[in-house]
């Protein structure tokens, strides 16, 4: 039976490639999706989804989400990101994450309620367990949260792509999901819920190269050719930015949250832990595992590693179908 997913995103390459894998999967059932700030304003955000989603000739609602943090961008003296290496190709800037995808603009529309008021709304009628998977901000579901924190009863867990325990990026210390709204992450955390974080330490182990690019591309579909295109500018912008121990590779970070819901097995070392956040400093935004023998009250899951042959070869299976290329 699928499982019911409804799926948070910042669209986003590697959010687009999440997308078709959750829409695509016969064992995901996607609820809905919903739109966020982070990698771009939520406009773009929510424009990027309807192409996505669009594009896969997918019946699922979008909602538009939240378009600031719940308090970061109010709370004076909070630490900024790290100044990052300008990255140029051929004479271009390029960016992770350009404004809009290469699809056709969007003709479908978000629908009207906005996003945390869905997450309530659902929720509270829910019958089935949901999972919720966060690989953007964590802002829309912790509002909703705040809304009416009852809801929590009808999700059967929340997996969040976001943090670190050795790896981060927008700062020494943080990752750029949680370091934008550290609150609203901490907010979920203790929410409850199950709760399992698909880290940048799981995220890198399973970067994916050129050769990945060229068997998605060989399938013939139009998300294995979307997915090739968007992976190999990631490798362009990550071998110059933050080059991995896979030579010529680049993460697909919220993909591998989504192919985690479908089969556990593709994270390794999921550890039951202890978890906070920083909310202050150079530690701003920071997942701090506790990595002793006696931790505190373990509260989540934190995933160390991952397992790249198996996280490659779900994609190649899954984005094999859908609309011809």
């Amino acid at each position: 039976m699928p499982r019911k997913m409804i799926l948070d995103v910042d669209t986003g390459s590697d959010d687009a490639v999440a997308i078709m894998t959750a829409i695509l999967s016969p064992e995901i059932e996607l609820v809905a999706v919903c739109s966020v700030m982070g990698n771009l304003s939520v406009e773009l955000t929510t424009e990027n989804t309807l192409r996505v989603v669009q594009a896969m000739g997918a019946k699922v609602p979008v909602y538009q989400g939240a378009s600031a943090p719940l308090a970061k961008g109010i709370t004076p003296g909070r630490i900024a990101p790290s100044s990052r290496i300008q990255v140029e190709i051929d004479g271009k800037t390029v960016r992770l994450h350009e404004d809009t995808l290469d699809m056709p603009p969007a003709t479908i529309k978000p629908e009207a309620i906005p996003a945390a008021m869905f997450y309530v709304d659902y929720l509270r009628r829910a019958t089935e367990p949901v999972t919720v998977v966060l690989v953007g901000c964590l802002t829309n579901f912790a509002i909703a949260l705040m809304m009416d924190p009852t809801i929590i009863k009808n999700v059967e867990e929340v997996v969040i792509m976001g943090g670190g325990c050795k790896a981060s990026n927008v700062t020494g210390a943080a990752e750029g999901n949680i370091f934008r709204d550290p609150e609203a992450a901490l907010w979920v955390l203790r929410s409850g819920a199950k709760v399992t974080w698909v880290p940048l330490d799981a995220t890198h182990a399973a970067g994916l190269d050129l050769h990945d690019c060229a068997a998605l591309r060989g399938l013939g579909s139009l998300a294995g050719q979307y997915a090739a295109d968007l992976i190999e500018h990631r490798i362009k912008v990550y071998s110059r930015m933050q080059p991995l121990d896979i030579p010529d590779s680049a993460a697909v970070h919220d993909a591998l949250a989504v192919c985690y819901v479908i089969d556990s097995t593709v994270l390794r070392d999921l550890e039951h832990v202890h978890m906070d956040i920083g909310l202050s400093g150079y530690g701003d935004g920071q997942t701090i595992v506790d990595l002793r023998h006696f931790p505190e009250e373990r509260n989540c899951y934190f995933a160390f590693s991952s397992d790249r042959a198996k996280f490659s070869g779900m994609l190649r299976d899954i984005l094999k179908g859908g609309p011809r290329a």
